[in-house]
């Protein structure tokens, strides 16, 4: 019954709402992330995209929205990214993962916030951060416009990729801290090993003063350090198996991926990665 029930509300979706094929043609085009996609792999993955726009709100700061065309293929290649981290898993897996994601707002440029931190001793620290991205709970995945042009290839960098793991990230508690839901053929204890041996490597290059495999902001928070390590599965996979080929295993097994696989050969020729304020 249940099974009749999600094939005729696929039907019903898909009549209503056919699938944009130019449209997807021309989103995969602009993004060497979705065009090194198996063909399979990209048909699945484009339908998820096109539900996501329909059952989510894509909204553009006012300024932007007067300035930019943000086409149908635009907005297909944000859904895609965001997709990208649930594409191994089933669709109701999918759905339940980002039932925390009601809306994507983009604004024009990075943005600030004041911030309170208390350090080790116990003393309170104020000051403005910059942002390129931000989101939490239950509220929107806000990302600023540059950062979003500037992802979508394999950098090692993608501001969505990064908010939208917080968002997972943030499927078993109010806030942030890189342990997010697990799948059953994963033990708590393996994720919290793993994670710690990288999150001690990271502190141990920036003690030494050496530069460190992966973006540094990873060694700030551990849910920052779950957000980053997820940029560079999908974006710099052969980066992050060589510096830390156990974590490129668990991600696998967790995402139900292997980037790797699918890497273009002008991957070998990417810049080296920059570092981005993103949280």
């Amino acid at each position: 019954m249940l099974g009749h029930l999600k094939r005729w509300r696929a039907e019903r979706f898909a009549a209503r709402h056919p699938f944009p094929e130019a449209a997807w043609a021309e989103a995969r085009s602009r993004l060497p992330l979705l065009a090194a996609l198996p063909e399979a792999q990209a048909a699945s993955l484009g339908q998820r995209a096109w539900q996501f726009l329909h059952a989510k709100r894509l909204s553009l700061h006012p300024t932007l929205a007067e300035s930019t065309p943000f086409d149908l293929p635009a907005q297909l290649a944000l859904a895609a990214q965001a997709c990208l981290l649930t594409l191994g898993w089933s669709d109701e897996e999918h759905r339940e993962a980002f039932a925390n994601v009601h809306e994507v707002l983009i604004l024009p440029d990075a943005f600030q916030r004041q911030v309170e931190e208390m350090d080790e001793f116990g003393v309170m620290h104020e000051y403005v951060d910059e942002r390129a991205g931000e989101t939490s709970h239950q509220g929107p995945v806000v990302v600023a416009f540059p950062d979003l042009m500037e992802s979508g290839d394999f950098s090692g960098f993608n501001v969505l990729i990064h908010e939208f793991a917080h968002k997972l990230d943030m499927g078993n508690s109010l806030d942030v801290d890189g342990f997010p839901p697990l799948p059953a053929d994963i033990d708590p204890r393996e994720w919290h090993r793993v994670f710690m041996g990288v999150w001690e490597d990271l502190q141990a290059h920036l003690e030494r003063g050496d530069p460190t495999p992966i973006d540094d902001y990873a060694a700030t928070h551990p849910g920052e350090c779950f957000a980053v390590c997820c940029e560079a599965f999908f974006t710099a996979p052969d980066l992050l198996h060589d510096a830390y080929p156990g974590l490129y295993a668990l991600l696998g097994r967790y995402f139900g991926q292997d980037p790797l696989a699918r890497l273009p050969a002008l991957a070998e020729e990417r810049p080296a990665p920059q570092h981005h304020e993103r949280h």
